[in-house]
């Protein structure tokens, strides 16, 4: 590291006041302060000295998210193989590679496209550049399909970064999660390549080979929203074998990633505890009320044992990574309770009842975002009338 710090020292000057690439100094600090902890003192007010920054906060997230990520790109092979009944001839590394082949392209064009745009901005409003793509360089490509072009994925980027963080102000301004920008404006943009049976598993085969016979491509809640026969086993639901977006369906790897952000104080736990427990409510609501379902594909869904919608679909990746966002969820102790509960609980209410859309939370998280504000306020001003009382009651003592 020493090589490294020795070359960005001598180049340094050139990206300083004066300096031939003066205005590209946001790209060489951003470089910088990646790799080494930055050494800028505080002049005045009071500050915890920490060697533990932003940048290195965001890290830790994203090695959380390496688990989701891995899993991903052997599932992603192993369900390519399926599909061709090759399952069986290949082996750990064929099927790694494979998916390694189709999920890294997008990660590089996620990051190389936002981190391009998040330049031009530094370099235009002239601030040091933001650390919070970072994580959602990572999270755009895990919450997307399998087979979703390149292209698709650098327009969501743009979109994100620019009318999802950017118009607001940036890192620590915007009141969406961006990642779920990305994936809510890819969603309603281009329908077809975000929905459906056709866009889980990639069945691309060489000249001689087709898709088995049986096979489907439906995810588990679709095949519940529409009534079809479920193939999948509750353990295949927990381990990740079934088919959803890259980073979505190993309930085990995601667990791993929580461990990894609670025990590094990162994530709220509160908010996961509280999404899980809303979770629940629902669902077991739905099972007490599922007799009077008016159709019998909707009762077949609202049947569904309440803790199983725990390990379906994307709820586990989105409670963990993405409700828990410390930006954009609320922010008092009491809000985080409210908030987890309510996406817990909305998550499952539309993962059911809308059959166009048989998951739900995308939308609930980011209906809470929005929300989240407004759940701060009522709390602040719930305390503030409370120490009012309180105060009067000495006063009349």
């Amino acid at each position: 590291m020493k090589l490294f710090k020795n070359i960005l020292d001598s180049v340094k000057p050139h990206f300083e006041e004066g300096g031939k690439f003066e205005k590209l100094h946001p790209v060489y600090d951003g470089f910088a302060t990646f790799l080494f902890t930055p050494g800028h003192t505080s002049h005045s007010g009071a500050h915890v000295r920490d060697a533990i920054d932003l940048k290195r906060t965001m890290i830790t997230v994203v090695m959380a998210m390496v688990p989701a990520l891995l899993f991903g790109m052997w599932n992603a092979g192993n369900l390519h193989y399926t599909a061709l009944g090759l399952a069986e001839t290949m082996t750990f590394g064929d099927k790694f590679l494979w998916g390694a082949m189709k999920i890294v392209p997008m990660l590089i064009v996620s990051y190389g496209v936002g981190l391009g745009v998040e330049f031009i901005f530094c370099i235009i409003k002239k601030h040091s550049i933001q650390e919070g793509y970072l994580v959602s360089g990572m999270l755009i490509p895990l919450i997307m399909p399998i087979d979703i072009p390149l292209w698709m994925v650098a327009v969501s980027v743009i979109f994100a970064v620019v009318i999802g963080k950017e118009v607001f102000g940036g890192t620590g301004m915007n009141i969406l999660n961006p990642a779920l920008t990305a994936r809510a404006f890819a969603f309603f943009a281009y329908p077809t390549y975000m929905s459906g049976d056709k866009v889980w598993i990639n069945t691309s085969a060489d000249a001689g080979q087709s898709v088995v016979d049986g096979f489907s491509g439906a995810t588990v809640l679709g095949s519940y929203a529409t009534g079809g026969d479920v193939q999948y086993s509750v353990w295949d639901m927990f381990m990740g074998f079934i088919p959803g977006s890259i980073g979505e369906t190993s309930t085990l790897a995601i667990l791993i990633g929580a461990a990894i952000l609670l025990y590094t104080g990162i994530a709220s736990w509160r908010i996961m505890l509280s999404g899980v427990i809303g979770a629940l409510a629902m669902g077991y609501l739905f099972n007490a009320f599922a007799p009077y379902a008016i159709s019998p594909e909707q009762q077949s869904f609202m049947s569904i044992d309440g803790w199983q919608h725990l390990i379906m679909g994307g709820f586990a990746f989105g409670i963990v990574f993405m409700a828990t966002d410390p930006v954009s969820a609320a922010q008092t102790n009491r809000g985080k309770w409210i908030y987890g509960f309510l996406v817990g609980f909305f998550a499952i209410m539309i993962r059911v009842f809308n059959p166009a859309y048989p998951e739900g939370i995308m939308m609930a998280i980011l209906f809470m975002n929005v929300m989240a504000p407004l759940i701060d306020h009522y709390v602040i001003q719930a305390n503030i009338n409370k120490r009012k009382k309180r105060l009067a009651t000495v006063k009349a003592a």
